[in-house]
């Protein structure tokens, strides 16, 4: 089939390359000059299935009062007349209860073990490097009652299988040296030896490359307007180079794919909710990160990329602006301070935010929709390079009428319609 996607996020390019492997004649249009230059641009670089976990959980609704009253509290709330940012927030307390916290859990982490399978597949196949590490997240406690409540987290790591370590002071300056320096604010950590780190950016780019050999066409600097529909089908997308046509196409649109959805009348729950990073060079060996360290009192995470230390976190909700706001370069430039005080320079500081596309439950939404030839590939939320490659497979799998190798029906967007319409 000859297959239109929209998007060149790391959604997008890795659904382009195992479709153009599939034998399908693909093209991939992006308003950007290039691929991955929004969200996917200058995410934390974490590669954590062990993580992949709903942001509605039980108990985050007394949690988030908590943090908004927090200096550098990792939720941010700023009022706008948006109802879909309201009707978004309601749907996520909806999922705020241990059962659905569960179901939604469940659907995600199967996902996330595949993706990184892919992941390390792909890399054993065409050598492809992004400054990635296999060396593991280690969630890092300040306090003794964070490490005292990690038995839901483990019990669930049980359940999938997933590897894990209940690290004392010691243990944790074992496999991060440079917290010695730093020992007395530390108490503990849970650290997941599996997950890895990466330049999702870097991925993105060389992988379009691959997908390019592949006969993938990139067509970028073009402003993509709406769908237009005929019957059951969508007969091509209005853009700035008039309308495009394809036998079938793939919203990969990140933030922006409920808004452009609109103009067929098909309603998802996805909303942009903002996250922050810095990226540094690294300052002294010695004192910078090895992998990835999730600062659990400000839910930062600390990644080193190569030659740099990415900083990435706060969750924002305040519509779809890019504005920088300094209070949160303050708060990561904190977590980095607190914890790795000689390992980054921030003299000359990259500061970036991006609009992550989040579901209310939780699990991105893969899979086709009313019209016969479009399907959806967006809401991975904070794991869209988590769960990029299993995604993209996953979508490739299901255009080419092939048995995915894990369960997506959980993922397809009908799961929707009995609780929000």
């Amino acid at each position: 089939m000859k297959v239109l996607i929209l998007g060149s996020g790391v959604i997008g390019v890795t659904s382009a390359y195992y479709l153009a492997r599939a034998g399908h004649e693909v093209t991939v249009i992006d308003r950007q000059p290039g691929p991955a230059l929004e969200t996917s641009f200058a995410n934390a670089g974490e590669v954590s299935p062990g993580y992949s976990s709903p942001w509605a959980g039980p108990g985050v609704p007394v949690k988030a009062i908590k943090w908004l009253l927090m200096k550098h509290g990792p939720l941010v709330i700023r009022p706008n007349p948006d109802p879909a940012m309201w009707w978004w927030l309601l749907k996520m307390l909806r999922n705020c209860t241990a059962e659905r916290y569960a179901v939604n859990k469940s659907r995600m982490i199967p996902l996330a073990e595949y993706s990184r399978d892919c992941l390390r597949s792909l890399r054993a196949e065409i050598g492809i490097r992004y400054d990635e590490r296999s060396q593991g997240t280690l969630q890092l406690f300040r306090k003794q009652a964070q490490l005292d409540h990690t038995g839901d987290d483990i019990a669930v790591l049980k359940q999938y299988g997933v590897p894990y370590e209940v690290l004392d002071r010691e243990g944790c300056i074992k496999a991060e040296p440079a917290l010695a320096q730093v020992k007395d604010k530390i108490v503990g950590g849970l650290r997941l030896p599996q997950d890895e780190t990466g330049d999702c950016q870097m991925f993105t780019a060389v992988l379009a490359e691959h997908a390019a050999g592949l006969g993938v066409q990139f067509k970028f600097n073009v402003g993509i307007d709406g769908l237009v529909a005929e019957g059951g089908r969508i007969a091509g997308v209005a853009t700035s180079e008039g309308v495009m046509q394809a036998d079938s196409y793939v919203a990969a649109l990140g933030s922006w794919s409920s808004r452009f959805l609109r103009s067929v009348d098909i309603s998802i729950p996805v909303y942009a909710v903002k996250g922050y990073s810095i990226t540094v060079n690294v300052a002294e060996e010695a004192g910078a990160p090895v992998s990835t360290v999730m600062d659990e009192s400000y839910k930062v995470a600390i990644t080193r990329l190569g030659s740099r230390i990415r900083v990435g976190g706060t969750a924002e909700l305040s519509g779809y602006s890019n504005t920088l706001h300094p209070a949160r370069r303050a708060t990561l430039d904190h977590s980095l301070t607190e914890l790795f005080p000689r390992g980054g320079d921030l003299s000359d500081v990259q500061f970036w935010c991006g609009l992550r596309p989040m579901t209310p439950d939780g699990p991105p939404i893969i899979g086709a929709t009313r019209y016969a030839n479009l399907h959806l590939n967006t809401g991975h939320g904070t794991l869209g390079w988590t769960m990029a490659c299993g995604s993209g497979r996953v979508l490739a799998d299901l255009l080419s009428g092939r048995k995915p190798d894990i369960d997506t029906r959980a993922l397809a967007m009908d799961r929707y319609d009995h609780r929000f319409g």
